[in-house]
Order: C-alpha cells, then structure tokens, then sequence
C-alpha cells in the first residue's frame, strides 16, 4: 500500500533540529522524499506499522506534527503531478 507521510517538526532549538533529521532520515529509509517534508512509502502493513512506531518515538507531540495518509493498493489514480520533479514510480527500477 502506498503511505503519504508529512511532518512538521519545530526546529527553533537544537533538539528539534535534530529531531527532524531523524524523522527525515527514517522515511528516507523508506521512501521517496516527494516535497521537504512530505514522503511517499510503498509499504506492507509489518513496515508500516515499523515506520509509524519509530516515527512516533521521535516526535514531541507537543511541538511537532505527523500526518499519515493511506493512498491504499490502487493509488495510480489518485496522484496527479505537475511541474518540475520527475515522477515518482514506487513499484519501478530503484537503482542504488
């Protein structure tokens, strides 16, 4: 299933500025960096429920944001792109 990840953490100390990292960097891990802070993860319901954990562990839910949106299995025809980033193909050739 395709996940829509987007966060916003505050960053107006160093703790947060570090949390952000990590949540960047677990998504990363993942997915497909789509905008700053919006993630596209092609993922199984084990991965998904892996990445949501850890990203919730590195959250201050006070201070920061996590959005999770469930795009499901058929989520070709749902995404619509326009301007200069190259399309994102999740079920494509990944070459490292």
């Amino acid at each position: 299933m395709l996940i829509l990840i987007t966060y916003d953490v505050n960053t107006s100390d160093p703790a947060g500025r570090k949390r952000l990292r990590q949540v960047a960097k677990q998504c990363v891990n993942y997915g497909k960096r789509v905008q700053n802070s919006v993630f596209e993860c092609l993922l199984d319901p084990a991965q998904y429920r892996m990445l949501q954990s850890r990203l919730i562990s590195i959250i201050d839910d006070q201070k920061d944001s996590l959005r999770f949106y469930h795009l499901g299995n058929q989520y070709q025809g749902k995404i619509e792109h326009f301007g200069i980033k190259s399309t994102y193909e999740p079920e494509g050739i990944l070459l490292v």
